[in-house]
């Protein structure tokens, strides 16, 4: 029977820390700063930004909302970022994707400054991640919260067969990233590789992240493989499902992430402990 990596657990211990790292600071007179931008009216992310809110206040972070109406100029979207960039009071800016097909996202995610970008999307920081520079910098939330749960349930990535299938910049990318620096042996897989699951059937850990429900079932993962569902997708019943579908009391499948309870918690607990590891590393 396949055993579940529970991120709601693993996640409730991140934020333990994060909040001790957040205590600490208030002895020293500081308070870490989250500013959040919401713009248009996507319920998915106004349920997403709300979520992260409530878990900053919980936390004792300052959250800094700035909501925008969908036909927001990008000029006023700009000027919002850089003056954030300059409060000394924020520490992490986060743009909630995604945005109106008139604004520019690579144009906005570049205007924050990188050592305010806690989503870890602008090129310098993703060029550090991918040279693995030993200095400070912020990473993909989603990916670096997978990396602490795959360390959490002691799987040894030195040299093991790694599948992530999709290759956003996001998920993708960043995962391929920390991967190959935990010397993991990598490959990516997408739209275009020809007999995907020939690759994910040979893998020790299988990272989905497309986005399209039964993408993969029991029968594409070799027996007692780590399976990263990071998939958050509704079916016909408005129930939230992931990439992979499989029968827990039969599958082979080693270990796998559910959903929801597995990545998105990670994802949300990894967004505040590094707000708070930036506040440390201004200092």
């Amino acid at each position: 029977m396949v055993e579940m990596i529970d991120g709601r657990k693993v996640a409730k211990e991140v934020n333990a820390a994060t909040k001790a790292k957040v205590e600490e600071l208030a002895k020293k007179g500081v308070t870490p700063g989250l500013a959040v931008i919401l713009v248009g009216d996507n319920q998915a992310s106004q349920r997403y930004v709300h979520m992260k809110e409530k878990k900053a206040v919980e936390l004792g972070i300052n959250s800094i909302m700035k909501t925008f109406p969908a036909d927001v100029s990008e000029a006023t979207l700009i000027d919002t970022i850089k003056s954030l960039n300059n409060d000394s009071a924020v520490n992490g800016i986060l743009v909630q994707a995604p945005l109106p097909a008139h604004i520019d996202e690579q144009k906005v995610i570049e205007t924050i400054k990188p050592e305010k970008d806690v989503d870890g999307f602008h090129p310098i920081n993703v060029g550090n991640l991918f040279l693995n520079l030993d200095k400070k910098y912020p990473v993909a939330c989603t990916p670096k919260g997978i990396m602490t749960l795959l360390e959490k349930y002691n799987v040894n990535l030195d040299g093991a067969k790694v599948v992530i299938v999709g290759r956003s910049s996001i998920v993708g990318k960043p995962m391929l990233a920390l991967m190959l620096n935990a010397n993991a042996t990598v490959t990516d897989v997408h739209s275009h590789t020809k007999n995907l699951k020939d690759y994910t059937r040979d893998a020790d850990v299988v990272v989905s992240a497309v986005g399209k429900s039964n993408m993969l079932t029991d029968g594409d993962f070799k027996p007692g493989a780590y399976v990263i569902d990071v998939g958050q997708n509704l079916d016909e019943n408005g129930k939230l499902v992931g990439d992979v579908n499989y029968n827990p009391e039969t599958s082979k499948i080693g270990y796998i992430t559910p959903v929801p309870g597995g990545v998105g918690p990670m994802t949300i607990a990894t967004l505040m402990q590094q707000t708070v590891e930036m506040c440390e590393w201004s200092l």
